[in-house]
């Protein structure tokens, strides 16, 4: 059983040092026999990462693109560029060719290989289980091995504070949520969106809808006109590139009919730039209510940098959640009365007198 420890993403910027230390680690951590000599004696100049995507691409302006900027970031601080030589990514166009895709990976002599997404976990562990001298992080989900990091984030806590946010923001007491595809992962900001929601207005309508993929903005938008359509005014929504067609909705429709107040709350990265629209006479809008953070590209940048000064964090899991600064809300286009009742929630969540479902009830 893997060791489950809670890192702060601000420690992890502040150094190999600090995040060995809450990991338990010693400083010394370059571990030939539990990685391999390859990746215990990689070398600045040499070290090589590649990054297998999940559907949706790596401009899905959401999970997977906020990884690859972590990727890129790193790689600008290291003098390292885009290809085979330093950094790169796979694209997974369908569930199918994550094996392909790192296996891929691992014949071109990448030392690390992250996989963005749980729907990698039965693909990373058996290529991870064949491959013991390439390292191996997933992002979203936990694999086992010595040659393997995991990294998972408490998404229900930010969840819920998008509840309390469109509780606070809605005009009709009635709030969308659609997903990419049901999962334990989606489950959770499912149950935190709900949950934050009816701490506000225990009888307030939440409709959960999902879509069936993470890559089918088409499919988004059609579950967001049938939202609109029936009074909901806030969506959130938790479902890769699909979620680009809630917001291509949210546009039409007040382009079409500008005294319509709807909203979208974004995912995983700060979406204020996919709200942005501009009404037929000049006049500006934003349709992004507030965005939900998940700091995937800190902490692949993070673990890039470990693992190429020998410090890779082996057989471990790193969850974030707010305590730990991996998650949170951005303030958006939130009236003051919103955010007073954000911080408030969150004060309470960190304060351990909250707990936040990580399930939906049925």
């Amino acid at each position: 059983m893997k060791k489950q420890k809670y890192v702060s993403l601000l420690a992890l910027g502040l150094g190999v040092s600090t995040i060995l230390a809450a990991c338990g680690g010693n400083g010394d951590t370059a571990d030939s026999s539990a990685t391999g000599s390859s990746t215990a004696e990689g070398t600045e100049d040499n070290f090589t990462i590649a990054m297998v995507t999940d559907v949706g691409g790596v401009d899905d302006k959401s999970f997977n693109q906020s990884a690859w900027e972590g990727l890129v970031a790193w790689g600008e601080e290291n003098g390292k560029e885009k290809g085979i030589d330093g950094y790169d990514y796979i694209q997974s166009n369908a569930d199918s060719e994550f094996v392909t895709n790192l296996n891929t990976a691992v014949n071109s002599n990448f030392d690390l290989v992250f996989g963005i997404g749980y729907k990698l976990k039965s693909a990373m562990q058996d290529v991870a289980t064949q491959n013991p001298d390439t390292m191996f992080a997933i992002i979203d989900d936990v694999i086992e091995g010595e040659n393997t990091v995991s990294v998972s984030f408490k998404d229900n806590e930010a969840a819920f504070l998008a509840g309390v946010a469109a509780a606070k923001t809605t005009k009709t007491n009635q709030l969308g949520f659609i997903g990419g595809q049901e999962s334990v992962v989606i489950d959770r900001f499912e149950a935190g969106f709900i949950a934050g929601a009816q701490s506000v207005n225990p009888e307030i309508d939440v409709k959960v809808e999902y879509v069936g993929s993470f890559g089918d903005a088409a499919g988004g938008k059609s579950k967001a006109a049938a939202m609109y359509a029936s009074g909901i005014d806030v969506i959130y929504q938790a479902a890769g590139d699909s979620g680009n067609g809630v917001f291509s909705e949210a546009k039409d429709i007040v382009k079409a009919d500008p005294s319509k107040e709807i909203w979208v709350i974004g995912v995983d990265r700060d979406q204020t730039e996919e709200g942005l629209l501009t009404l037929d006479d000049g006049t500006e809008r934003n349709l992004t209510l507030t965005s939900t953070l998940k700091g995937v590209g800190t902490a692949a940048k993070d673990i890039a940098t470990l693992t190429m000064n020998g410090e890779f964090p082996a057989g471990e899991v790193l969850t974030f959640g707010l305590a730990e600064e991996g998650v949170d809300l951005t303030d958006g286009q939130l009236t003051a009365e919103a955010l007073t009742a954000v911080e408030d929630a969150k004060s309470q969540i960190l304060e351990g007198t909250l707990a936040v479902p990580e399930a939906p009830e049925n």
